[in-house]
């Protein structure tokens, strides 16, 4: 097995010191584009300014750096953890320089100032963990762990642990009483019984006891000592992860934890007005320039075959509550249009309606769904009624995709889950995905989308017919 790499415990601090130079360097970089002279009397009175945002910086690196150390973290969330140190950093500057009264800059160059750190930040961090992630996958910088407990929460990390290499998670033991328990991983090394001596004579790093406490106290709580008394970080699994995949946070009544299931983010009032707002503008602009696509669109659909321009579909949208989804007919006229879902190779499908649905081109109505307010950009894609009355009676949490607006575009439509759903289990997964986007949305992840949408659409997706 390999080394961690000699200077794998300073990653943060080397991380922190790029942080350091970004923050410095963007701001000279601002000055002297501004053409704002640094020398005489200038560079003196421009101290006390640069003092006070390198002490901002560091109050923000004690807060927010953490993004170097954590091993799960997706991009979306690396970016807007970004977003929020320069926020702060901005609120503490702006506060110290008041308060000094050391620095007298515009407003448009402080906008420019930070507009120009976020962008640089927010792509260093990015970048920095795919640095991490090629470091981690050669072998370097891995966290040496073991997990106690074979049942159904154990298993479940142990494959998220190994699902990616780049998490560094190098399992060198699996505890478990049950003898059957051989079988879940190579890394077995015997019963509870055999952790404490595993331990002392193996460099352990951290410990995953996925052992019931209710069932089993006396064990946990053995854990806990042996892994005290050998310097190992230690971690318990919650069980309710056997039957319950939602996310939670940790609060207390007093001196008791209690776990609480995660709010939606979009239960924020600032949360929903971001999106709102985004909305707005995105569907606004689209309204505006849509006369240049809706009118060699609707020559197309007149000439390719008779009926209106436009299809209009009774749709379930936030809530459960139904609305008229708009989109450019596609099919000939039909009496099945609201009952039966379109199939690769579907005789009612116009050549045109084909080549507007692999597209997306057909989809561009719905922006004006998205300006009424009855739909977002991004959301789970709307269903017909009749779907929606057919699936939430066969998939569990099949309603819980209505708890946010319905979009154009989706998490599940851009990781190929969109489409024609042939078996229960592609509807089943894209619920999985719909759920998933509601409980961790963030307004980068919903860019994130947004991006991947117009990929596939000009590359051309297989599964849009």
């Amino acid at each position: 097995m390999k080394s961690k790499g000699r200077y794998g415990q300073f990653i943060r601090w080397i991380f922190s010191i790029v942080d350091m130079l970004i923050v410095n360097l963007v701001y000279l970089s601002t000055i002297f584009w501004q053409g704002i002279p640094l020398s005489g009397g200038e560079l003196l009175h421009s101290r006390p300014a640069w003092l006070a945002l390198n002490v901002a910086m560091v109050v923000c690196l004690y807060f927010y750096s953490d993004v170097h150390e954590r091993r799960v973290f997706y991009a979306e969330k690396v970016v807007g953890q970004a977003l929020k140190l320069v926020l702060t950093h901005a609120g503490i500057f702006v506060t110290l320089t008041s308060f000094l009264g050391s620095f007298d800059a515009s407003w448009q160059l402080m906008l420019l100032f930070y507009v120009i750190f976020f962008l640089i930040l927010s792509t260093w961090w990015v970048l920095s963990r795919q640095f991490l992630k090629i470091y981690r996958n050669r072998g370097f910088n891995f966290k040496r762990v073991i997990v106690i407990g074979g049942g159904t929460v154990g298993v479940r990390l142990i494959d998220e642990m190994l699902a990616d290499q780049g998490y560094g998670y190098h399992i060198v033991g699996f505890f478990d009483n049950n003898p059957k328990a051989r079988s879940v991983s190579a890394a077995y090394q015997g019963t509870l019984d055999d952790v404490e001596q595993f331990v002392k004579t193996h460099q352990v790093d951290e410990m995953f006891c996925a052992v019931p406490d209710i069932e089993d106290n006396q064990n946990v709580a053995r854990m806990i000592r042996i892994a005290d008394n050998n310097a190992v970080d230690f971690y318990y699994v919650p069980q309710f992860g056997r039957t319950v995949t939602r996310q939670f946070e940790l609060q207390s009544v007093g001196d008791v934890p209690i776990l609480a299931v995660h709010p939606y983010p979009l239960k924020n009032p600032i949360n929903r007005l971001v999106k709102r707002a985004f909305d707005l503008l995105v569907s606004t602009v689209a309204l505006i320039l849509s006369p240049l696509v809706i009118i060699p669109v609707a020559i197309g659909i007149k000439l390719s075959s008779p009926g209106p321009i436009f299809f209009v579909q009774k749709r379930t949208g936030y809530r459960g509550q139904a609305f008229n989804c708009y989109k450019f007919r596609t099919m000939r006229v039909n009496n099945d249009s609201d009952t039966l879902q379109a199939t690769k190779g579907d005789p009612r499908v116009t050549k045109l309606g084909n080549f507007l649905r692999r597209t997306s081109i057909d989809e561009l109505p719905q922006f004006y769904n998205v300006w009424l307010g009855d739909m977002s950009i991004v959301g789970p894609r709307p269903h017909m009624v009749a779907q929606t009355e057919m699936y939430s009676e066969l998939i569990d949490k099949y309603m819980l995709r209505h708890t946010i607006k319905p979009g154009i575009t989706g998490w599940a439509q851009v990781r190929g889950y969109r489409g024609q759903t042939e078996e229960l289990w592609q509807m089943e997964k894209r619920v999985e995905f719909d759920v998933w986007y509601a409980e961790n949305w963030t307004f980068f992840l919903d860019l994130k989308i947004i991006v991947r949408t117009v990929l596939n659409a000009l590359k051309g997706e297989d599964n849009a017919y």
